[in-house]
């Protein structure tokens, strides 16, 4: 599938039934692995139930330390992707014990069970951990950027970061990191800006919703990958981690990599974007006070060198594509 070949080997991956968690397992399966996944008994199987019958899942909660420990120590992984996390930046604000609790403790228990039963671990982090203020002089973001977190779940990554470091540094697990700028696609949560504007484009295109559409800050710009782009960078860093590249040798047990488009785009944009696809004209813009962040990051978009030139990684599913299959999905479901 790339620089580093098939794979043929056991995966456990917290968040399984997640948006970019299944994603991920289907591109596993498509490479042979043996795919486990963690679930609870709340979970929505609905971004599975087309390859569920090809999964091993296991009722584990994250925050439970016995329960993370038991079911590693079951599979054995050679590698585990821990996605499973609070991911809302808006929510972080309503719920920010929860968010804490549940990213950092989360995390904890997933390095913990690694140091008891080795495995290479990796780590989803977000672009959010960059925080603000960004000057123009350190555009693109680059790895080496400071950290300024200015919401809850980005203070919540960051700490998940630090403790990837401390356990590589201390025990020697092999961990990476990988900050994650926007991605969507189909399957991304309703609650999230992309599929916000095209579940209401979908609606209003089916006759359900008047011309309007509800927003929160148009102005924010972002750096937007798909997600199907994005799990391939999160495979190619796993794989890295064992040995490093053919032409970069591992020398660090603890590595962390932006995956990124490298382009920014204002939410307007975005929106428009999904307008056109649609072919819709003469719609309300409407802001709601409720999708308004207390504070907000006014541009984040970054650098994807480092991966390009260790995990040979980059982007190759154009925006305009991904946002046709995301209101193609809304589309179906309305």
């Amino acid at each position: 599938m790339g620089a580093f070949g098939g794979v043929g080997m056991k995966v456990l991956i917290t968040g399984i039934t997640g948006f970019a968690g299944s994603h991920l397992a289907e591109l596993y399966l498509k490479e042979g692995a043996d795919v486990h996944g963690t679930t609870r008994w709340r979970s929505d199987l609905s971004n599975i139930r087309d390859f569920a019958d090809q999964l091993t899942l296991h009722n584990c909660d994250i925050r439970d330390a016995y329960s993370v420990a038991k079911t590693v120590e079951e599979v054995k992984p050679e590698f585990i992707h821990h996605l499973a996390a609070q991911t809302f930046v808006l929510e972080s604000w309503r719920a920010p014990q929860e968010t804490l609790s549940t990213n950092i403790l989360g995390t904890l228990n997933i390095l913990e069970a690694a140091r008891k039963h080795p495995c290479i671990v990796h780590l989803s982090g977000s672009s959010e951990e960059y925080g603000a203020p960004i000057l123009p002089a350190e555009l693109p973001i680059k790895e080496e950027q400071k950290l300024q977190p200015v919401s809850p779940y980005a203070v919540s990554k960051v700490a998940a970061d630090m403790l990837a470091v401390q356990y590589a540094k201390s025990y020697g697990i092999r961990v990476v990191v990988t900050r994650a700028f926007n991605h969507t696609g189909p399957r991304r949560g309703e609650v999230f800006v992309t599929s916000t504007f095209a579940k209401q484009i979908a609606r209003i295109l089916a006759g359900k919703q008047e011309s309007i559409i509800e927003h929160g800050n148009l102005e924010a710009i972002r750096d937007f990958t798909d997600v199907r782009d994005i799990v391939t960078g999160y495979f190619f860093a796993a794989q890295y981690m064992i040995a490093g590249s053919p032409t970069t040798p591992l020398k660090e047990d603890y590595e962390r990599f932006n995956l990124c488009s490298g382009e920014g785009r204002s939410m307007m944009q975005v929106l428009q974007t999904l307008l056109d696809i649609a072919g819709v004209r003469g719609i309300e813009l409407r802001e709601d006070p409720k999708r308004m962040r207390p504070s907000d990051v006014p541009i984040l978009v970054g650098s994807n060198q480092k991966a390009r030139e260790k995990l040979y990684w980059s982007p190759t599913i154009p925006f305009e594509k991904t946002m046709e299959d995301l209101l193609n999905y809304w589309k179906e479901r309305v």
